[in-house]
């Protein structure tokens, strides 16, 4: 386990930073325990291992940390394959009822992450990740766990698509360490009968900010107000209502009179909802244009409200509830003191910047969460950054602030990547394969542009410094590649000169194919900066992904593309191994399409002798087809999910798979880029 920052966070400090443990070292306990090391507490569904058994098989199971993943100062990341996060949305809450605090992230629309606190209440918090789709809740765009009923755990409130609140009950029954949601009303509604509604650009919040045992609902709106409910009765008896459900009356549509009108530097343009926040500018992070610079606000800022989350906290310590904002745009987080206490509310008119000694700045649309992480009784903060008005491309890896809460009350910032993986920002793409000659794979990582910056994509390089038993890989460098501005890097690694040194082929947005020629050896790979034109944009691909296979049997390699469309073009290498002329086979993959966004990956994973293909895409994960042909003529067959598909169902958002056999156990382990900028990691268990 690692006691530093992740890098590119702030520097390493002498403090008592919550302990993360890699659950590869708990993968044969969790055997134990029946979760078959999926990284599930006992009794808990975990979407990624029911859906592959769904598909017709337990194949795959997903790892998180499978093996050590380091940056390149050597820190060991916490959760390696974790995926990445362009716009987490977390909370820290005990939600088992044993004194710890746990934490939860949501990334994606109807998906919950829960990391289980293993630690004593009184110790840093040791974080284990147990699912990635906690307990099978659909939660919608939000979520928020909250004590509705007076029980030692506590409820859930989530978006009922559109824009509604829906109610899990937590049936543990008052048995602390116990945790059971069912889902007991799909819409709340007032005491006379009204829809409680939140927009979805908006994540609201439960306290009870008069100290009368009622929680108190709040409800932030694009005008920049605060709608305030209030339960009907004390918590008490597991009942807020007589029927067991939670029932709020309107106390007032602008609480405390606030109005919190932020600087806006784009005005007209409509905030998103968290689950469609773009970092680059497009639709959902993955849009068609390339990243732009101009977020930054004009010379004349037009006054804005948008987007805004919300929590309450003592912030300043003098044992009241003050608020705590973040919001579109706002590059920072506000505070409300709260100057009257309980009994006499009274919010401040004039919100100040947050942690006054060092206020916070990010790209905007903060999301605060407060819990005590270093178990020293102190409220400390977690802040994910969501997006907002400003450059958001610089945060779309450093994205999860850590603040922890010192004696005296003031918050230092510790780290702004809390949770360390690999993560290169938007739209990661894989590609494996031994460059030093010692009979491991290393990997190669393409990205979409790079972070912080917003200049072209990247591919970074990550050295395996492990052996083919025991892999451990290492951030060891980015690679310099032209053309200078070339978006969507994805990488292949195949020897096309037969020289017996593998050579980098790398997509692109616009710009086409490039082949990039191994100009060292087979033990020190050096690929030639500027590429060679391998397929030109003029031939109608775009966001272009390459993947090679000998596909007719005459030993030399065929190269397959994906693109934007979702469709794949074959190009048949008509000229020999060692000099390739690659020329159009339109008919070889006709009717293999899928959503778009393809990217193509080639094994054969039924040893016929023929390689199958399995296809990344936007929206709809991995599609597998088996090749029913034979080696010298391809023929392939959509496999569906319930027809004995063996790979998982569930992938993320722009999958990019790529196969690699990583512990050198002969099977065809798999890992998948994401829209989020990280890795999955898929486990081949036959």
């Amino acid at each position: 386990m690692s006691n530093l920052p992740a890098e590119g966070s702030t520097p390493a400090l002498p403090y008592s930073r919550p302990l993360i443990l890699l659950a590869g070292a708990l993968l044969g306990a969790l055997a134990a325990t029946g979760c078959a090391g999926s990284g599930s507490a006992p009794g808990e569904s975990n979407g990624e291992t029911d859906a592959a058994q769904q598909a017709g098989g337990d194949h795959y199971a997903r790892r998180v940390s499978p093996f050590p993943v380091q940056g390149a100062g050597g820190g060991a990341y916490d959760h390696p394959f974790l995926g990445g996060f362009n716009i987490p949305r977390p909370q820290v809450v005990d939600v088992n009822g044993d004194g710890a605090q746990d934490l939860f992230i949501q990334e994606e629309t109807n998906r919950l992450i829960f990391f289980e606190n293993t630690a004593p209440p009184d110790a840093p918090a040791e974080l284990v990740w147990r699912s990635s789709k906690y307990r099978g809740l659909d939660v919608g765009e939000w979520y928020r766990f909250a004590d509705l009923t007076g029980a030692p755990t506590p409820d859930l409130l989530a978006e009922q698509p559109y824009s509604y609140l829906r109610y899990y009950r937590n049936r543990a029954g008052g048995q602390s360490g116990k945790a059971r949601f069912e889902l007991a009303k799909d819409t709340l509604r007032t005491v006379g009968g009204e829809l409680l509604f939140s927009d979805r650009q908006n994540i609201p919040n439960v306290a009870d900010v008069d100290c009368d045992a009622r929680p108190d609902l709040f409800v932030g709106r694009l005008d920049g107000t605060i709608t305030r409910y209030e339960a009907t009765r004390k918590t008490k008896g597991n009942a807020t209502s007589e029927e067991g459900l939670p029932r709020f009356r309107l106390v007032t549509e602008k609480f405390a009179g606030i109005e919190i009108v932020g600087q806006g530097p784009r005005p007209g343009r409509t905030p998103p909802r968290p689950g469609q926040n773009d970092p680059l500018g497009g639709s959902g992070g993955n849009g068609p244009h390339p990243p732009t610079t101009d977020h930054q606000p004009p010379t004349t800022e037009i006054p804005k409200h948008g987007a805004n989350t919300m929590a309450f906290a003592d912030a300043d310590g003098d044992g009241d509830p003050d608020l705590l904002w973040g919001d579109y745009f706002e590059k920072g987080l506000l505070m409300l003191e709260n100057r009257g206490g309980c009994e006499a509310l009274n919010f401040s008119s004039d919100p100040q910047a947050f942690p006054p000694q060092d206020p916070m700045t990010s790209s905007g649309y903060n999301a605060p969460a407060i819990g005590d992480l270093t178990g020293d009784g102190q409220p400390d903060m977690l802040v994910g950054v969501i997006g907002g008005a400003y450059n958001p491309q610089r945060t779309t890896a450093a994205n999860l602030y850590f603040y922890e809460r010192r004696e005296g009350g003031a918050y230092e910032k510790r780290s702004e990547r809390f949770l360390s993986m690999i993560d290169v920002g938007v739209e990661s793409a894989p590609a494996f394969g031994d460059l030093d000659g010692d009979d491991d794979l290393d990997l190669l990582i393409g990205n979409k542009a790079a972070a912080k910056t917003g200049g072209g994509g990247q591919v970074l390089r990550y050295e395996n410094t492990g052996t083919p038993g025991t892999p451990r890989l290492r951030l060891a460098d980015t690679l310099a590649l032209a053309p200078a501005g070339a978006y969507n890097r994805a990488p292949a690694l195949a020897d096309l000169d037969d020289d017996g040194d593998l050579d980098l082929v790398t997509g692109t947005w616009r710009k086409g194919l490039f082949w990039h020629e191994n100009t060292g050896s087979a033990t020190s790979a050096q690929f030639a900066e500027a590429g060679e034109s391998l397929l030109a944009a003029r031939k109608n691909i775009s966001h272009a992904a390459p993947a090679f296979a000998d596909l007719d049997d005459d030993d030399d390699l065929d190269l397959v593309v994906g693109g934007s469309a979702g469709g794949l073009k074959v190009f048949r290498n008509e000229g020999s191994a060692r000099q390739p002329q690659f020329a159009p086979a339109p008919d070889l993959l006709d009717g293999v399409t899928v959503d778009r966004r393809s990217v193509p990956a080639l094994r054969d994973t039924d040893g016929d002798g023929a390689p199958d293909l399995l296809v990344g895409s936007e929206t709809d994960g991995l599609t597998f087809f088996r090749n029913e042909g034979s080696p010298r003529q391809a023929q392939f067959a959509r496999v569906g999910s319930g027809e004995g598909s063996p790979f998982p169902m569930y992938a993320p958002g722009l999958a990019a798979p790529a196969f690699a056999d990583m512990d050198a156990d002969g099977d065809a382990d798999l890992f998948a880029g994401a829209g989020r900028g990280g890795l999955f990691f898929f486990e081949d268990r036959r």
